[in-house]
């Protein structure tokens, strides 16, 4: 038997719990990491950088977390009544050391020859907050274990999965959105755009923490009014990403438009590759071109002409432009060539 508060609790119990949690702070979160890997349909990552910012967010952002809201919570608690300290490292010291910790490895992600846009930016960011999620919620359910109350953990996890981790999630996801628009910037534009992510991502880190602790300090309706907010703004972050998608599918058309006007590829691909479902079905190659293959080559020449018309990297743009173009005739051959000769005949 094991004693919480004077009253016994089957020390099976706590052991069953603290079991338990490893795979429910798991598992869920990998099944959104995947869901958010699969989502970004037409370029998506490579897997390695993908898995490495989130074991960035579930082991290096942690460990930095930690050491810095231990080092920066002395002073405020030596200041500052108990709980008043507790309140307010919770609200804002809590956002303010773990948003920069989280954001650390998206600078280095940034600058990467996979990261082209907002998009990325969203997808990179969302994963090393759900990996920051993650171990969070492991520390939090093991804990809450210890009290030996299946209701109480229970619902501790359940909080946790569908609303902590998708909060951290969300605000690192506007760090990476704003990187990925700043990358290509100079000046106060790139300033500008940088402030406002991370400004986005504490502020609703600390609208999160600051209505969980209001709540705890006896206003239980401004806790329930977080059950309403987040999910309003995490609506609106994956309205904005599909928004992203639907520009990646125009940029697609559109460039890829380009390309078949010049010879480059079969006109009668480029619907084919600017659409997620039909790219994906198979029988409108011949046997022997490697399907996979050419949908990425093809994508990928569409992004960087992009960003040659933005000014982006020229060199190494018109550099990839000239490789993937050869790659693609390569990979067609001869019925490539003929594709587009009945194209540009008819």
């Amino acid at each position: 038997m094991g004693s919480i508060r004077g009253i016994a609790v089957p020390s099976v119990t706590l052991g069953a719990l603290t079991l338990a949690s490893i795979p429910c702070a798991v598992i869920p979160i990998l099944g959104f990491l995947w869901l958010l890997w699969w989502l970004d349909r037409y370029d998506r990552e490579p897997l390695g950088l993908f898995l490495g910012t989130f074991l960035w967010g579930a082991v290096g952002a942690v460990l930095l977390a930690v050491l810095g809201t231990n080092i920066l919570s002395v002073p405020l608690h030596a200041v500052a009544a108990e709980d008043v300290a507790t309140g307010l490292s919770l609200t804002f010291l809590a956002p303010l050391v773990e948003e920069p910790s989280k954001a650390l490895i998206l600078l280095f992600v940034a600058r990467s020859r996979h990261f082209d846009n907002v998009t990325d930016g969203f997808v990179y960011g969302a994963a090393v907050g759900l990996g920051f999620g993650m171990s969070e919620n492991l520390l939090y359910f093991v804990s809450v274990a210890q009290l030996g109350d299946p209701l109480a953990w229970a619902a501790t996890v359940a909080i946790r999965t569908l609303y902590s981790a998708l909060m951290h999630a969300s605000a690192t996801s506007m760090v990476g959105a704003a990187l990925g628009l700043a990358k290509f910037r100079r000046g106060p534009v790139r300033t500008l755009l940088l402030a406002g992510g991370i400004g986005s991502a504490l502020s609703i880190h600390a609208l999160w923490n600051g209505l969980l602790t209001l709540a705890d300090d006896g206003a239980p309706m401004l806790g329930a009014l977080d059950f309403v907010l987040f999910p309003i703004e995490f609506g609106v972050l994956v309205l904005i990403f599909q928004a992203c998608l639907l520009s990646e599918s125009r940029v697609l058309h559109r460039e890829l438009s380009a390309e078949a006007a010049s010879g480059h590829l079969p006109r009668s691909h480029v619907p084919l590759l600017a659409s997620y479902l039909r790219r994906s079905r198979r029988g409108w190659l011949p046997a022997g071109v490697d399907h996979g293959a050419y949908v990425r080559l093809a994508t990928t020449l569409a992004f960087r002409r992009e960003q040659l018309a933005r000014g982006q990297e020229p060199d190494f743009s018109r550099q990839e432009i000239h490789r993937l173009r050869a790659e693609i005739r390569a990979l067609l051959g001869d019925w490539g060539g003929a594709g587009v000769g009945r194209v540009a005949g008819g």
